[in-house]
């Protein structure tokens, strides 16, 4: 029975791919919160909106805040869905150096059903950058992510 358990347990975290501890401290976190504090689900309505702090949810040790108790409930029904794509962190500077490179939350692209989230201060819109090379670059970032995800 234990070799049964321990082999469920193993499966399990494969296919998670992290534990909660992992994740957190892989994911690209503000005060402990995801994306800087914006919805998840909003993205996917092309309206990215601040959640509110009455209405999170953690899901394997990252916190989500949701702008809506219905986007709440479609985050519960659908995790993987909304999640950001490489934990949150820059999805150009992913692919182009593999580096952990911070965001703005409101320069974001849906690719391949997954939210992209990318850098945009100081007059740098890595987005741009992104869409001109957006097969090379995709073909790197999955690559570069699995060094963090071990």
């Amino acid at each position: 029975m234990k070799t049964r358990a321990l082999l469920f347990l193993f499966c399990t975290s494969s296919v998670w791919g992290q534990t909660p501890e992992v994740r957190t401290a892989q994911f690209n976190l503000k005060k402990s919160v995801a994306i800087e504090g914006y919805d998840p689900v909003s993205y996917f309505d092309n309206k990215p909106l601040e959640g509110l702090n009455d209405l999170k949810i953690t899901h394997r040790g990252v916190t989500y805040l949701f702008a809506s108790a219905a986007n709440l409930t479609k985050f519960k029904g659908n995790p993987e869905k909304y999640e950001p794509a490489y934990g949150g962190w820059c999805a150009y500077a992913m692919g182009e150096t593999g580096e952990k490179v911070k965001i703005a939350p409101e320069t974001y692209e849906i690719v391949d059903g997954k939210l992209n989230l990318f850098y945009n201060f100081w007059g740098t819109n890595t987005l741009k950058d992104w869409n001109k090379n957006e097969a090379a670059l995709k073909a790197k970032v999955d690559q570069n992510w699995k060094k963090f995800v071990k």
